[in-house]
């Protein structure tokens, strides 16, 4: 299988921390993708017309697109237990998810206007909205962090660990560890995983 990649990516981290929890890791050939707003990517196109990451390519040349899908499609290769398989505790995970990547998409919006577009075209209003549900979404899961840490390893702890480790890689001075300490708890037991330690965004 290959896998599309940035190091710095989310996204991508989450498929990379899930694969080696699943034991596949090994399978998976890991391609260095670069994709950047505004600029073509022709060849990456072809293999998604979104140009997002990650993408997984299978060993008979399917292409399986967005995170949750490939890890959807690792755990039931490996028969795991990342992704509840039935009731209440699957939709709640689900939801989980759902909202955690809402958060990064968020994230990622504010990092690309303050980045990317020149400071007079800027849009604060925007841009503090965006912020604002990422901040109200640390405080839904900060409520939350005691039970999290009491429950089994899934994809909900696998995705908030990546959207702290993004937090911090690109919001470093937004102080969320102070504002949620619950969730600063969680994030330092999860950092006890090789998984997590293995794959932190590192700059270029």
């Amino acid at each position: 299988m290959k896998l599309t990649f940035s190091p710095t990516s989310p996204f991508a981290r989450k498929v990379r921390i899930a694969a080696i929890e699943l034991g596949l890791i090994g399978e998976i050939k890991l391609v260095p993708t670069t994709t950047t707003p505004g600029q073509a990517n022709d060849g990456y196109s072809k293999v998604t017309p979104l140009k997002k990451l990650p993408v997984l390519i299978t060993e008979h040349g399917d292409t399986i697109l967005d995170s949750f899908v490939i890890v959807e499609y690792l755990n039931e290769r490996a028969d795991g237990n990342l992704i509840p398989p039935h009731g209440a505790r699957r939709w709640r995970v689900k939801s989980d998810y759902s909202l955690i990547s809402g958060m990064l998409d968020s994230m990622v919006l504010c990092r690309y206007e303050r980045a990317l577009r020149p400071q007079e075209l800027q849009w604060h209003a925007w841009y503090d909205d965006h912020w604002t549900r990422v901040w109200k979404g640390f405080a839904w899961f900060d409520r939350r962090s005691t039970t999290l840490m009491s429950g089994p390893l899934d994809i909900t702890h696998i995705a908030l660990v990546c959207m702290l480790g993004y937090t911090d890689f690109c919001f470093s001075d937004c102080g969320w560890r102070m504002a949620f300490p619950g969730l600063a708890a969680l994030d330092r037991l999860m950092q006890e995983l090789p998984s997590v330690r293995e794959t932190a965004p590192t700059r270029a």
